[in-house]
């Protein structure tokens, strides 16, 4: 919003500081202040009125983590709600709107936090950890994504010496290998969103797990955004340049300052979840954000903790159902550590530092070429 007033006022003279809206490094800092803004000031008011309408809070699996069921127990859930408000407003604002990749990112991140909604809110109602009918869910999940790879497709960036980038998949590393997937990249690019979307869902298991590998990986694609849409970035370090993109670092500074007013009220002790409503919105928003920059591949190195506690859950499943054992104490993976003895806060930390390994190893792909 700001942003068309720059356009529209910056010329007349009349108002010299709207020329500082011009530059995409100012508009992203002031897009995480005001998200982070945003979800303090509503967290306190906002955590009493779900601790009113939920009553006994988000229900804890009675076959997890023993202590979990009385230290957890009461605590509300829909903390999403805060972060969508805070990184909604931090976008609208500060981007640039008539940007096609700001909308396809707003359009995954608001539907997959409906849908999460969803399932929060039959949890919470029915007092059980099934929620929505998981078919359902991933059919909605799946649509949604694939409307966002599709506006991306249609109208995202278009640069004149790569004209079929919107529909390939980009390697790290190698600077000139492409695979143009035609519209089967429909298909891949549904996948990456869906799958980030659920791999933060797995996550989300501990006060503060998930949000803060969440904003280091934000932090990651906020500058491979800003780098891959200036031609002259892009240039010197070899990578494919996405006309536009640029501007989806304002974004991921919305999801920074969110994330960084969530983790005011969910460090431990948590006093609110963010719940599937926070968990899957700001999944899908990490898969909708390496769609728009053609980093897809680098994802899985940045959110490789989210890949790991994925992994985790699939191969202890499919090895349960083989062998009727199983291979980690408990799945996800971050309960198996809490299982060995780790107290929930040596678990938490280290896991922080790991996402933080991951995202300078995914960052260091950008020169290696």
């Amino acid at each position: 919003m700001f942003y068309f007033l720059y356009e529209q006022l910056a010329g007349t003279g009349h108002v010299p500081f709207l020329n500082l809206l011009k530059y995409l490094t100012f508009r992203t800092g002031m897009a995480l202040f005001t998200a982070q803004l945003v979800v303090v000031l509503m967290g306190s008011r906002f955590i009493r009125w779900m601790q009113a309408k939920q009553g006994k809070g988000q229900p804890i699996r009675a076959e997890g983590i023993q202590r979990h069921v009385i230290e957890k127990a009461g605590t509300p859930t829909m903390g999403g709600v805060m972060i969508l408000a805070g990184l909604l407003t931090g976008t609208l604002l500060w981007s640039d709107l008539k940007n096609p990749n700001v909308w396809a990112v707003i359009l995954v991140t608001a539907g997959f936090g409906v849908l999460g909604f969803m399932d929060d809110y039959a949890k919470v109602t029915k007092q059980t950890t099934a929620g929505v009918s998981g078919k359902l869910r991933l059919v909605l999940e799946v649509g949604l994504a694939a409307a966002a790879v599709l506006i991306l497709i249609l109208w995202g960036g278009r640069p004149p010496e790569a004209p079929g980038l919107q529909t390939s998949l980009a390697f790290p590393i190698f600077k000139e290998l492409l695979l143009n997937l035609g519209w089967f990249y429909l298909i891949f690019g549904g996948f990456v969103i869906v799958g980030a979307a659920n791999a933060v869902n797995f996550t989300d298991g501990l006060d503060g797990l998930a949000i803060v590998p969440v904003m280091i990986a934000a932090a990651a694609f906020g500058l491979i955004a800003y780098l891959v849409g200036n031609f002259l970035f892009a240039g010197y370090l070899q990578l494919h340049f996405v006309p536009g993109v640029g501007e989806v670092a304002v974004f991921c500074g919305a999801v920074i300052g969110a994330g960084m007013g969530f983790l005011w009220y969910n460090a431990p002790p948590a006093r609110i979840f963010m719940g599937d409503t926070g968990s899957l919105a700001l999944g899908g928003a990490l898969g909708a954000v390496a769609v728009a920059t053609k980093h897809e591949l680098v994802l899985a190195i940045i959110g490789g903790l989210f890949v790991a506690e994925t992994l985790s859950v699939i191969i202890q499943v499919a090895w349960f159902k083989r062998t009727g054992k199983r291979i980690f104490l408990m799945a996800p993976i971050h309960h198996h550590f809490e299982k060995l003895g780790w107290s929930e806060s040596t678990v938490v930390i280290r896991f922080w530092i790991v996402a933080v390994m991951l995202a300078l190893l995914g960052l260091a792909t950008l020169k290696i070429r």
